[in-house]
């Protein structure tokens, strides 16, 4: 397991002429959306990739790096929630990743402190890899305004792309069952009482602790049950405790996933 950590860390390391390479490979738009009748704002991030590079989803896997956002730059700002498209698996070295090629629009549910526009403004820090992989921390700023706007289709068309949650896909029971590993790893196996959403299923599970991480899962199925096994460590090889109400399952499947929150024992 440290082996691949290590591993992975390598892959990701920045490279000396990263700065000039990233200029061709990734742009972001922010597209202003429209707003909502409750006040809320539907904006979007449009990343756009040249050919063959790949960036990450919100839990990028073993060989990714985690998008960050930073909006302290921001006037008139309450929160920004992210809806992520369905993603796709990519292997590198034999380690897998999970993210979105060429582009996609990741659509922004903003809420502001009080009335009138709002300006979205900072930073976002996201990993994009083709042959090597780099970071890039991407410039977004512009005006929401809050006059009502009308839909964008290429928005509304990320919003209809999410996962659908547990009782959209009719999940029944998920229990969890956590047991001591070896060198200070926990083992974990969750039991998802699901109809299946293609001949692969995938999964990707977090937990509420960042520091924790989360081996690649082998799934299987009984059933009508799918049955995920991991492994997991801190990453500073201390002890922790699992709460099972904070574990997240994403299945990804046939172009489809399904979002579960939370287990029981």
């Amino acid at each position: 397991m440290i082996r691949v950590l290590a591993l992975a860390l390598a892959l990701l390391a920045p490279l000396p002429a990263a700065a000039e390479r990233i200029s061709g490979v990734v742009s972001a738009t922010l597209r202003p959306g429209w707003r909502q009748a409750d006040g809320t704002h539907v904006a979007a991030l449009h990343l756009k990739l040249a050919p063959g590079w790949k960036t990450y989803w919100r839990a990028p896997g073993d060989a990714g790096i985690p998008p960050e956002f930073d909006w302290s730059g921001s006037r008139n700002l309450g929160s920004v929630a992210v809806t992520w498209p369905v993603p796709r698996i990519f292997h590198q070295s034999g380690m897998r990743s999970v993210g979105y090629k060429e582009e996609v629009v990741l659509p922004l549910t903003v809420r502001s402190t009080g009335s009138g526009d709002v300006r979205l403004s900072g930073d976002v820090h996201i990993g994009v890899c083709d042959d090597v992989c780099l970071p890039a921390t991407l410039r977004v700023d512009g005006v929401l305004p809050s006059s009502a706007g009308t839909v964008d289709p290429a928005i509304a068309a990320a919003l209809a792309d999410r996962p659908f949650s547990g009782a959209e896909a009719g999940v029944g029971a998920v229990r969890c069952t956590v047991a001591q590993g070896t060198g200070g790893a926990l083992t974990l196996r969750a039991e998802i009482e699901m109809p299946e959403i293609g001949e692969r299923e995938s999964v990707v599970i977090e937990t509420a602790n960042p520091a924790i991480w989360v081996a690649e899962p082998d799934a299987s199925r009984a059933g009508n049950r799918l049955i995920a096994e991991t492994e997991l460590m801190h990453v500073d090889k201390r002890a922790f405790a699992v709460d099972r109400s904070g574990l997240r399952f994403t299945i990804l499947g046939a172009g489809k996933a399904v979002d579960i929150l939370g287990c029981t024992g």
